[in-house]
């Protein structure tokens, strides 16, 4: 059973398209597929294609956070210039 909508599910787009290695926007994270097909898309394919840009932003935060170099507490700021 489908839940009635009361209002239109919104683009999530940003209007900065620009694509990553892997073909998602790198604002809106959604394919290329799945922003030409928006406008035709039903309201739970909707909700299925923003879960899927949350768990995409999701898992590029992770790797970004992964990519920054890691501080030791122990060492200031001062001593990473020598």
């Amino acid at each position: 059973m489908e839940q009635i909508e009361l209002f239109d599910i919104s683009s999530p787009c940003k209007r900065v398209c620009e694509t990553d290695k892997k073909g998602y926007c790198i604002t809106c994270y959604r394919s290329r597929e799945e922003r030409f097909k928006w406008l035709t898309l039903s309201d739970s394919q909707k909700r299925e294609v923003l879960r899927l840009c949350k768990q995409r932003a999701l898992r590029r935060r992770y790797l970004l956070s992964q990519q920054q170099p890691q501080l030791n507490p122990t060492t200031s700021q001062f001593d990473l210039n020598f």
